[in-house]
């Protein structure tokens, strides 16, 4: 956490440098409404509202986890779980989970200087594995996820440039004890990766920059999710750092490209649920949820003229350093529809 803390001041240092060094630039007070007017679809709470406007939003995201890595080398599963003759590390092995979560989104204007915005989410996974002997088979979760409140508050704006403050809360909506049937035991309880929340009330801090110049945006974002107490398994989900920057061009009115770098630390697990074995799998082990790792995304932005608001991004590590064996990520697809009011 000791790195994780100096890389948010480092971060913020620059953020409130680049705050400093445009408070003065000069700037239109109101830019018309184009396709990068708002972040690229993978950034929460970009933007702020004017007062009594509504916006409501869909995302859809598809994220695709396929082999595992220890640090930045690549591991397999037979190397995990080794064979009869020559035992692995552990007796059972992930080789893939894909996962599925749709979203539902929800921002007020309260004040033109303050915005309110909720989100509830719906998620599915499933998780292929390997076992010493050879078989396979797979286990599934799905349900309800954390519900998320926060407020924005403007900070700075001159129309060109925009700073903001976001403190939001997360609440434990998301199941924790979620279970499937295994080779070893029916109604086997899940590990981590498998379970919908956190089963605690984590505080969820940012700040956003946002810049814009006739055809041209920009902006960066840092973000943290700060976990409170153990949940009812005995455990704490790892604290979370993330920042990111992007940068969009308008080809017209209603069309958009981004490009975004984003970079996300998270913490090890606190405690351990007494119900999963960690000699058995990796994933029900706590201090291999570890990691860091830097994604590039690409971005489409498309308005319509009567104000709806279609998006996609994908994005792909180019860097995975996690504590493992762990399972790697390959992609993110985020596909979605804003709509304000």
């Amino acid at each position: 956490m000791k790195k994780t803390l100096s890389i948010a001041a480092a971060i913020a240092t620059t953020m409130a440098a680049t705050f400093c060094a445009t408070a003065h630039a000069d700037g239109q007070s109101n830019h018309k409404s184009t396709a990068s007017s708002h972040a690229p679809l993978g950034v929460m709470g970009d933007h702020l509202h004017n007062q009594g406007e509504f916006m409501f939003s869909y995302r859809y995201m598809h994220m695709d986890m396929d082999g595992s890595r220890i640090g930045t080398r690549r591991v397999s599963a037979r190397d995990t779980v080794g064979t009869m003759g020559q035992p692995g590390q552990f007796l059972v092995a992930p080789t893939s989970m894909p996962m599925d979560m749709h979203m539902l989104g929800a921002m007020y204007g309260l004040s033109d200087n303050i915005t309110l915005m909720g989100m509830a989410s719906y998620a599915s996974n499933s998780m292929d594995h390997l076992i010493r002997n050879g078989r396979e088979f797979t286990t599934r979760s799905s349900g309800i996820g954390d519900t998320k409140l926060s407020a924005m508050v403007s900070l700075f704006d001159n129309g060109q440039h925009k700073v903001h403050w976001q403190l939001g809360v997360s609440l434990p909506t998301g199941s924790t004890t979620k279970r499937d049937d295994t080779p070893a035991m029916k109604d086997a309880f899940l590990p981590y990766m498998m379970q919908i929340g956190s089963g605690t009330y984590d505080i969820l801090p940012a700040i956003t920059y946002a810049g814009r110049r006739d055809t041209v945006s920009w902006g960066a974002q840092l973000n943290a999710v700060v976990r409170t107490g153990n949940n009812d398994e005995g455990y704490t989900l790892g604290d979370q750092l993330g920042a990111t920057s992007w940068i969009a061009k308008d080809l017209n009115d209603h069309l958009s490209l981004s490009l975004r770098v984003n970079y996300q630390d998270k913490d090890a697990i606190d405690g351990q649920n007494p119900a999963l074995n960690p000699s058995t799998i990796q994933t029900a082990v706590p201090a291999l949820q570890e990691g860091e790792r830097i994604d590039l995304s690409l971005g489409v932005n498309y308005l319509f003229g009567n104000g709806h608001r279609l998006a996609i991004e994908y994005a792909s590590p180019v860097r995975q350093d996690l504590v493992g064996p762990q399972l790697e990520i390959d992609s993110v697809l985020t596909l979605g529809w804003q709509k304000a009011f």
